[in-house]
């Protein structure tokens, strides 16, 4: 190769150097040594030739063109090849990649299934550089072989066309479209299932995506998919289930009169558990057709019946699932975890301001984590099942939980009409001999508590009983599945906090978060932070026993479920708040939490969920967390330093702008978001008290250079932190105020909504302070504000703290504001008419009120929407009362009596009524 890589590349007539291609093969043979030394020295070797550009040449010569070859050398030959466009397609030379294109499709006809499969492989990982622009011919290409009559040929060249279609269908032009589909389309009558089941594979891809090109084809499409109903092959009945999935998606109206019919197939192959995949494929169909609710509602109603017992039969855990699970396994407590068992957890930047949570939404009783586990982090229907067990296997979307998901839509659906069907099917499941069918009727009764609530409730006094005794079940995956549901109806069990079943409820899960499984305690702690947040300050007298069980769940768990136990105490702080601030529960809570907070290095990621906890903790404590304050303050410090040193250090280190960007996106910034937010909490806990600990350090530089960051969600944590300083020690922030200030005008992007939404919050908290030398920012600020402010449909949170950060500008800058009171009155009275009376409401209406003295026609044209606003307020303060009404009664006096009374007639009567009473109107 040495003797050819400096002379020019004819994709034409290239031929390899013999001696060369011997060595090659040569290394292909030996790297199938068992031997791992001999295996290390030959990947150097090959690693050493890919250097080489030509190398490519050599391998696709191999693959394409020694047909005597071993198959294996041959596959392997091509697996290099595919690596090295997938990693390196880009640098190579523009003869080469011409070389490679025009002859890869050499062996896409060869004998071997496996060659035909690594050719298809190549083509597509070209075509994912290259796309239709740079290489227009190959489709037209492939779809001319498919003219030929070899099988073999067909077989390679529609193996392409599906990967193509399945990695890089979304580039597709509409010609191409309707070329693929033209010369796909007969394949579904091939005499050969491997053909009909890689057409339909490949249309199914297409439709993923494509469905206006498909529309023209639409009916000579379904013609050809109804043929294959009987087809025995299995994969092609998987591929047609897919398709009728995609069809009621896409086209739903096309295949309407058909519906009737395909439900009765779609429950038989659901039915079929002997072929899994596609009974998945087929309970897919249940999932997509309650997306269609009248339609759905009027198809399955006379079959309900029939489809109901089917579901929950998919629900049951198999031998093999039991297997997976190590379901035969009831003490496993003092089994360490292995790293690949443990998700990883993602830290949420925090949102500041009105609406906005200073905790992450718990979303235990989220109805898709019914299939094993409640796995905090997921949110997406398929992925919400969570994780069923100790195997890596388990955490696939499986028929199992496609058929609970399935149950929970359409109960939906049909609503409390589904318990006709139902319950009879839960009679006899819940009280079966038989442990797998016991578990699934729970796992049904879980599902279906959404959606048929109101039919539920009148059973519940019997059902809550039975599952509170199931806790005790022998076998683990019932206990499991029983915290779940339990976990769905208790809210019913909140409803009487005096009554037994209460009580009863919270010492089983108290005892089950102390079970000597870990899936059950798992399970157990999942559905305690829901019934910790059902329950809320009814769990104060029950805190000497809740603390007791966490504190030694700490000692217990290993290291997945201690990051459910973080969240679980987070919960019951912000659930019990100021409750928890008794001195020996304080005790009794900080001496686990801090000694894992001793414990771990600043670079484990344990550390998210933890931050999170004791940032709950910290504000539930208030002053009590005070004796804590000073090591977690440092720690969080000395976190975002660190972090912030090593992202600097990477971006010095890299040679362009790409490589800075890349070495920079390397460095975690969840840690410094984790320790940001946790600073923001800590300070508005202790708010004055945290000043001591700020006045010792170097905050105000490190939150100077996170506002900068590229990463959004580091600007959207400092941002936050630097809005609870301002409340809490404005001092310390003065010398370096204005530095900041800039910086949060250029963050005013309402596209980035989070980062928008706590520049806006951070610049009302700083206004309050900062008095009239806000008044120099106005005109840089103030036009965003009205853009966000007038924003069509923006989130609920921006557009409240924004009207506020609008109203405390009005209070130091009236004169600056008011000439632009018209551009939003209007959305700023609508974005403040639902939210409680509070002092931030307050300050931003006593704003507007010093805008409106200024500038009282810009409101003149929206004034039933300022009423409107007044209005909201329940018990506005004596200062503000006093500013309303002199405002009120100043434009009755202007328009006059007469006016005034006509006008007031437009207002719906609770509005007049009660501007009458309180502002004697």
């Amino acid at each position: 190769m040495e003797q050819q890589k400096q002379q020019q590349i004819d994709e034409q007539n290239w031929q390899p150097s013999q001696s060369e291609l011997q060595q090659i093969i040569a290394l292909l043979q030996h790297s199938q040594s068992s031997d791992k030394q001999m295996q290390q020295q030959i990947q150097q070797q090959l690693d050493q030739l890919n250097t080489h550009p030509q190398f490519c040449c050599y391998l696709l010569f191999i693959l394409s063109k020694l047909i005597d070859e071993q198959v294996a050398i041959r596959a392997m030959s091509g697996l290099l090849l595919k690596n090295t466009i997938k990693n390196n397609w880009p640098n190579l030379p523009e003869p080469i990649k011409l070389y490679v294109k025009r002859n890869c499709f050499g062996a896409i006809g060869d004998g071997s299934p496996l060659v035909r499969a690594t050719v298809g492989i190549i083509i597509t990982t070209i075509f994912l550089h290259e796309n239709v622009e740079k290489w227009p011919e190959l489709l037209p290409t492939l779809c001319h072989f498919l003219e030929t009559h070899d099988n073999n040929f067909n077989e390679g060249t529609l193996g392409a066309l599906q990967k193509i279609c399945e990695d890089s269908a979304a580039c597709f032009r509409p010609e191409d479209v309707n070329l693929l589909i033209e010369k796909v389309l007969p394949f579904f009558n091939s005499p050969i299932g491997k053909l009909r089941a890689l057409s339909v594979n490949a249309v199914n891809c297409i439709l993923l995506v494509h469905n206006e090109s498909i529309s023209g084809v639409i009916d000579p499409f379904l013609q050809c998919l109804f043929r294959l109903a009987n087809d025995d092959d299995q994969e092609v009945q998987k591929q047609l289930c897919r398709a009728l999935t995609l069809l009621l998606e896409s086209f739903i109206e096309k295949i309407a009169p058909q519906l009737p019919n395909i439900a009765e197939f779609m429950l038989l192959r659901t039915d079929d558990t002997n072929n899994e995949e596609t009974a998945l494929e087929a309970c897919e169909f249940w999932l997509a057709f309650a997306e269609s609710p009248q339609i759905c509602k009027e198809v399955l109603a006379p079959i309900l019946g029939k489809l109901l017992p089917v579901l929950i039969k998919c629900m049951r855990y198999s031998e093999t699932d039991i297997i997976l699970l190590k379901g035969d396994v009831e003490d496993d407590a003092n089994v360490p975890d292995r790293i690949e068992d443990i998700k990883p957890r993602f830290h949420r930047a925090r949102t500041q301001g009105l609406g906005a949570s200073s905790h992450q939404d718990n979303e235990n009783n989220n109805t898709n984590q019914q299939a094993g586990n409640n796995n905090n982090n997921e949110s997406d229907d398929e992925e919400d099942f969570g994780d069923e067990g100790d195997d890596d296997s388990s955490t696939e979307w499986n028929l199992r939980k496609c058929a609970a998901a399935s149950l929970d839509v359409l109960s939906g659906v049909f609503s409390d009409d589904f318990l006709v069907y139902l319950l009879p099917i839960l009679k006899d499941t819940l009280f079966s001999e038989h442990w797998e069918i016991k578990e699934s009727g729970i796992l049904a009764l879980g599902a279906v508590a959404e959606g048929c609530m109101n039919g539920m409730t009148p059973h519940l006094p019997n059902l809550i009983p039975y599952l509170i005794n199931s806790l005790q079940h022998t076998r683990a995956l019932v206990r499991s599945i029983t915290c779940w549901t339990l976990s769905r109806y208790c809210h019913y069990v909140v409803q009487q906090p005096q009554g037994p079943m209460f009580n009863q409820l919270l010492k089983e899960l108290l005892a089950r978060i102390l079970d000597r499984n870990k899936r059950v305690q798992e399970a157990a702690c999942s559905a305690f932070a829901t019934f910790e947040e059902e329950a809320s300050h009814e769990l104060v007298p029950y805190l000497a026993e809740i603390l007791g069980t966490l504190v030694e769940a700490f000692k217990r768990y290993q290291a997945k479920n201690l990051l459910i136990l973080y969240d679980a105490v987070g919960t019951l702080a912000d659930s019990v708040g100021a409750n928890l601030a008794d001195p020996p529960f304080v005790d009794m809570l900080m001496q686990p939490l801090m000694a894992k907070w001793s414990i771990l290095k600043d670079d484990d990621k344990e550390l998210f969920p933890l931050l999170e906890c004791i940032s709950s903790v910290a504000t539930a404590l208030h002053c009590s967390f005070l004796p804590y304050a000073e090591p977690v303050f440092q720690r969080c410090v000395h976190i975002i330093s660190n972090t912030l040193q090593q992202s600097q250090a990477a971006a010095a280190a890299a040679t362009s702008s790409a490589t800075q960007q890349a070495l920079n996106d390397q460095t975690d910034k969840d840690f410094l978001i984790v320790a940001l937010d946790l600073l923001s909490e800590l300070t508005e806990a202790l708010r004055d008290y945290i000043e001591p600990l700020v006045d010792q350090s170097n905050l105000n530089q490190l939150i100077y250079i996170c506002s900068q960051d590229s990463t959004n969600e580091v600007r959207q944590s400092s941002f936050a932190l630097l809005g609870d300083l301002s409340k809490a020690c404005y001092t310390y922030l003065q010398p370096n105020v204005h530095q900041f200030i800039p910086i949060l005008a250029q963050n005013l992007n309402p596209e980035h909504v989070s980062v928008c939404n706590n520049a806006i919050w951070a610049l009302g908290e700083i206004s309050l302070n900062i008095g009239d030398q806000m008044r120099q920012y106005v005109p840089i600020i103030l036009p965003q504000l009205i853009i966000v402010m007038n924003r069509d449909k923006g989130p609920k949170t921006l557009l409240e703290n924004t009207a506020i950060t609008l109203g405390r500008f009005g209070l130091s800058c009236s004169s600056d504001v008011s000439p632009f009171l018209f551009d939003f009155i209007r959305p700023w009275c609508l974005a403040l008419r639902n939210v409680r009376d509070n002092d931030e409401k307050e300050s931003a209406f006593r704003g507007l009120c010093l805008m409106i003295n200024c500038n009282p026609q810009g409101v003149a044209n929206c004034f039933i929407f300022l009423c409107d606003a007044i209005a909201s307020w329940q018990t506005p303060s004596d200062e503000l009362r006093f500013m309303f009404g002199r405002i009120l009664s100043a434009f009755k006096q202007q328009v006059g009596h007469e006016n005034w009374n006509n006008f007031v007639a437009q207002f719906p009567p609770a509005l007049k009524q009660k501007l009458g009473t309180q502002y004697q109107l």
